[in-house]
C-alpha cells in the first residue's frame, strides 16, 4: 500500500502542464492588455497635443487675420466696439496658448513664441493702418486688391509648425516643412 500511496502522490509532466498553461494565458493576457492601455494612453496624449498645437496655430491666425476685418468693418460704434473685444479676446487665447506651451510642450515654447511676436508685429501695424482707412462703402471696394504682407509671420509659422512636428515624433515632416515654402503669401484679399 505505501508503494501505490508514493506512486499516486508523484507530481506528473500533465499536472505541470495543466497549472503551467493558464498561468502563462493570465501573464500573456495581462501583458497584452497593459500594452493595449499604454499604446491607446499614447495615442490620446498624442492626439490632444496635436490638436492643441492645432488651435493654437488658428488663433495666431485669426489674429493674423484681423486687419481684413479692421478694414471691411461697419461704420457703427457697434462695429467698431466689437472688433475690438474681438481683438482682447484673441490676445487672452493668445496668452492662453503661449502659457500652455510654457507648461506641456517647452520644447516649442519659444517658437511659438516668436510666431506671435511676428504676428503682433506684422498684423499689429497693419491693424493699425486699417483703422486709419476709411471705412468701405460698396461691394466693390471689399475685395481689397492686394493683399497684407506675411512674411514674417510666415517664416516664424513655418519654424514653430516645424517645432511642433518633431515634438509630436514626426522628425521626417519636420525637415518637410522646412523645405516646403509657406502656402500662404499675402492673406486675405477677397
Amino acid at each position: 500500500m505505501a508503494v501505490a500511496g508514493a506512486a499516486e502522490s508523484q507530481w506528473t509532466w500533465a499536472q505541470t502542464a495543466a497549472v503551467i498553461v493558464p498561468v502563462i494565458a493570465l501573464v500573456g493576457a495581462i501583458i497584452t492588455a497593459v500594452l493595449a492601455y499604454w499604446l491607446n494612453q499614447r495615442a490620446a496624449r498624442h492626439e490632444r497635443r496635436a490638436k492643441a498645437f492645432a488651435e493654437a496655430l488658428a488663433a495666431v491666425e485669426t489674429y493674423a487675420e484681423m486687419p481684413y476685418l479692421i478694414r471691411r468693418r461697419k461704420p457703427t460704434p457697434e462695429a467698431r466696439h466689437e472688433l475690438t473685444a474681438e481683438i482682447s479676446k484673441i490676445q487672452s487665447q493668445l496668452a492662453f496658448h503661449e502659457a500652455w506651451m510654457r507648461i506641456e510642450a517647452p520644447n516649442v515654447a519659444i517658437s511659438y513664441a516668436n510666431l506671435i511676436q511676428a504676428a503682433k508685429t506684422q498684423a499689429g501695424q497693419q491693424m493699425s493702418d486699417a483703422w486709419r482707412q476709411p471705412v468701405l462703402t460698396s461691394d466693390e471696394q471689399m475685395n481689397l486688391g492686394v493683399g497684407y504682407s506675411r512674411d514674417q509671420i510666415d517664416a516664424a509659422r513655418t519654424a514653430c509648425v516645424t517645432a511642433m512636428l518633431k515634438a509630436l515624433g514626426h522628425r521626417r515632416r519636420a525637415q518637410l516643412a522646412q523645405t516646403t515654402p509657406a502656402t500662404r503669401s499675402g492673406g486675405n484679399t477677397c
